[in-house]
């Protein structure tokens, strides 16, 4: 964890709207569809093990969060309804989504779409 990190001060899941709600110690308050989380899972499984070996996520639409796990201090453990499990969001890593969220959604629709695939 970096120096400079902000932390979670509250965190809910909403599970009927399928949104993880963060706040930070800041007063940032990010609302994360549990797609977008999905979609950016920071697990190999969807980054790679490297640049350029990440693999574009679809068919997330209706995926949900069915568990969060604390690890350590520094991070929480989403598990999705898809059976996902590997992806370990460090509050960074959250902050980070959060803070960037408008231009990383329409960069995750702008890949679906140059890819060929529809959206339900």
């Amino acid at each position: 964890m970096r120096k400079n990190t902000v932390r979670p001060t509250d965190i809910k899941l909403h599970q009927k709207s399928r949104i993880l709600e963060v706040t930070f110690a800041d007063g940032s308050r990010f609302e994360f569809p549990a797609e977008y989380l999905r979609v950016y899972s920071p697990s190999a499984e969807v980054r790679g093990h490297g640049p350029g070996q990440e693999v574009l996520q679809t068919g997330k639409e209706s995926v949900n969060i069915v568990a969060i796990e604390p690890v350590g201090t520094y991070a929480v453990l989403l598990r999705f309804d898809d059976g996902h499990d590997t992806g370990i969001y460090s509050w960074d890593l959250l902050y980070n989504l959060g803070t960037h969220q408008d231009r990383l959604w329409h960069e995750y629709l702008s890949r679906l779409e140059q890819a060929g695939y529809g959206r339900t």
